[in-house]
């Protein structure tokens, strides 16, 4: 999955479940958001 770093702003791939450790391969940072994709749900009222 694809994490952003909130520290520099680059892109991380990450597998949660094969990692030892959450954080940043370019600066080290351990928090990181997830990059959600831009899909914007409707639903309508009845």
């Amino acid at each position: 999955m694809l994490y952003k770093c909130i520290n520099c702003g680059k892109e991380v791939d990450l597998d949660l479940k094969a990692a030892k450790k959450v954080q940043c391969a370019y600066c080290g940072y351990r928090i990181l958001e997830k990059i959600r994709p831009p899909v914007v749900k409707r639903v309508q009222a009845m």
